[in-house]
Parts: structure tokens; sequence; C-alpha cells
């Protein structure tokens, strides 16, 4: 054991077989990570419930403000990213994610402040909460009950939308969501109805039923998606603003539920010069000397791999104003799948389907999310705990 690696475990190389063994996945998930994942689609419904229980209102008696500043970190900073592309190029008014302490200097009584941390004590949260309240911006504040961030809002006699403490917070992008889209929807900068939201908890109940433990892997895109990144450095690409946000996701979670080192980002970037790591010493230059003929399932890895992950958004709203012409995004996404094949990377695409920008997202992010916790177990790694962020907080706090 390394010297201050207390509490890691795992194995480098995948158990495939754990995969189709419920028993010994549950086994190897104590902190139910699975069953925190698979509650999408009830978040959805509960944090719209709570989220019509809070005076939003308030919000939009002083009418259209200059902007809106949603600040977090981690998942909670995600919500800033959503909303931002689900308001789209369209929104009257400019919508800014926040990861910092405090709030940006020019913000005033003109703008609004959506302060949100699943635990409700995050520094950055907090932090925007007060600044926001010192200056007179309207706040609107999404955490744990009885937490530091409700004790801010009620000093400031702002709405407070209450988050359940049912799971982690990588596991509760929905929960902190939802109460952002139904804030900004009630200044009128979204159009998220209630059958926005129906649908979306429908397709995440959906994705989650498919994804269960116990679907084995050639029917369960979760673990085929697992398995296919297993040993591998993943590339996970949007074809999309709204598909780049689901792949900084899978990102994020490939990250911290299987401690994987992942690229992630706009496909779009990536033609600036990130594509070029499919030329690289993981990519064509490792497959160069396999045989492209032969079963994948019967080589055996002769070195660490690039594995590409494609989300594409698929076009469906066509009437939609875009930063770009949707047949540009799909020729681009073509043609990174044709530089894939023709260099022998291995390339797994998860197109987006659904009507609303809303259900779109999340068909994008359900099977991503499950897999990342099955790419986990299959090394043994508890992707609810992860020691090296416990280490780092008792440091950080000496």
């Amino acid at each position: 054991m390394i010297d201050g690696a207390a509490g890691v475990s795992g194995r480098r190389d995948p158990d495939e077989a754990l995969l189709d063994d419920p028993a010994g996945l549950a086994e190897h998930d104590p902190g139910g990570m699975l069953r925190h994942t698979a509650s999408a689609g009830a978040q959805v419904r509960e944090s719209a419930a709570l989220a019509a229980e809070a005076n939003l209102q308030v919000l939009a008696d002083e009418g259209r403000p200059r902007a809106v500043v949603i600040a977090g970190i981690g998942t909670a900073g995600r919500t800033g990213d959503v909303l931002a592309t689900v308001a789209g190029p369209r929104c009257p008014v400019p919508v800014i994610p926040h990861r910092s302490a405090g709030v940006p200097g020019w913000v005033g009584a003109a703008d609004v402040v959506i302060a949100v941390s699943a635990s409700g004590r995050s520094p950055e949260a907090l932090g925007a909460a007060e600044a926001a309240h010192r200056r007179g911006a309207r706040l609107v504040a999404v955490g744990a009950p009885d937490s530091q961030l409700q004790s801010v809002a009620e000093r400031a006699r702002a709405p407070f939308i209450p988050v359940p403490r049912r799971a982690p917070a990588r596991a509760s992008l929905w929960a902190l969501t939802v109460p952002v889209l139904l804030a900004a929807r009630t200044l009128g900068l979204v159009k998220v109805n209630e059958a926005d939201l129906a649908e979306t908890a429908a397709r995440l109940d959906a994705d989650a039923d498919r994804c269960r433990s116990t679907a084995e892997s050639f029917v369960n895109p979760a673990k085929s998606l697992a398995l296919g990144l297993a040993g591998s450095v993943p590339i996970v690409w949007g074809s999309s603003p709204l598909a780049t946000v689901a792949a900084r996701r899978f990102g994020d979670t490939l990250s911290a539920n299987a401690r994987y080192p992942v690229v992630s980002g706009a496909l779009g970037e990536a033609g600036r010069g990130r594509v070029g790591l499919l030329d690289g010493v993981f990519g064509g230059l490792a497959e160069g000397d396999r045989d492209i003929f032969a079963d994948p399932g019967d080589e055996a890895p002769t070195g660490t791999r690039l594995r590409l992950v494609l989300l594409r958004d698929g076009g469906l709203n066509p009437e939609d104003d875009a930063d770009e012409p949707l047949d540009v995004e799909e020729r681009r996404a073509d043609a990174v799948q044709t530089l894939a094949e023709r260099r022998g990377v291995r390339c797994d695409v998860v197109t987006a389907e659904g009507g609303s920008a809303l259900e779109r997202l999340a068909s994008l992010v359900a099977v991503p999310d499950f897999a990342s916790v099955y790419l986990a177990l299959a090394h043994g790694l508890d992707p609810m705990a992860v020691p090296a962020i416990t280490e780092m907080k008792e440091l950080a706090n000496q």
C-alpha cells in the first residue's frame, strides 16, 4: 500500500463477469449509487413539486433582470450550463454560470443570482448568496433543507427551494437542475412546461429500467458502454451545445465514479486541435498493428488506447435558432466518426431522443451516468466513496 493511500482499493483490470451478477453488484455498491442514479425521474417530479411550493413569483415582480448568474461548483455548477443551453440563443438576457467564490464584480440590483449547493454549505454558493444579498440583487437559493444556504436565503427574504439529501451531489443533477429551470421560467427566460417535465421524467425512468442491474450486458446499453470504455482513455465529444453539456457531465461522472481520466468537450472545439488525439500514441499509432478484421472480444489489450464517445443531438428541432446550422453539426460528427474508423479508434455513439431540449438532454445523460457507475464496479471501486476527495478536504482544512 502506498503511503497516504488509506482506503484506496480496487483492481486495475475490470471484472466483466461481475456486471452480470446482480448480487455481486449490490455487494460492491454498499452506498447504493446505482439506486440513486435510477432515481433521476423521481427527482424531476419531486423537485418540480418543491419548486411549486416556493414563492418564486417574487422574482418576477421587479421585471426582467439584466443578467442571471448561477453560482455553484461541481454538479451544482453544471445546472448553470444546463440553463444556458436550454435557454438557448433566443434568451433575452445573459445566463452566466459562475464557479468561483462570490459573484462577478458587475452584479447589482438589476440582476438575479441563483445559488446552488446540494449540501447547502459549499463556499461558492454561500459566498454568492451573501454577496447577492449585500448588493441588492434578487436571490434564489437551491440546497439542502435546514442548511447554511437556507439561513442566508431567509435573512435575505429570498425564495429557497429544498433538495432533500437522499443521494450524493453527483447523483442529484436533476434535483438541482429542475428548480433552476423553474426559477428561470418565472423570469420568462425559458419555456419549460409541465409536459416537458413529465416527458423528461418518463424518459429517465425508461432509461433506468433499460440500465437496471438485472439486465444482462448484451441488452443493457450502460453495461455495454462501460465494457467498451474499460482500460481506455475516454474522449467524450458533444455535437451541439446541448450534447456538449452531456459530454462534460459524462466526463465528470467518469472521473468521480470510475476514477478515469477523460477528455470531454464540444466537437467544434475538438476540430480546432484536439481531434489530433486520434493520430497520437494512444490513437492511430497504438491501433496500427491491430487486426481490424479480428473479433473485438478475442483481442488481448496491448496497451492503453483511446475510446471515442460521440454524443449527437440529432437535429430534432430544426426550427430552433442555434450557434451553428444543424447540418454543419451533423457533417462534423460524421467526419469525426470516419476519422476514428480510419485510424482504428473505436467509437460509441449516443443519439438524443425526445421532443423538448430537456428530454433530449436527459436521453444523452441517463445511460452514460449508469455506465460510469458500472465501470467503477467492474474495477472493484465503490462509486460512492472517493478517498481522495475526503483526504483533500481534510488537508485543505488543516
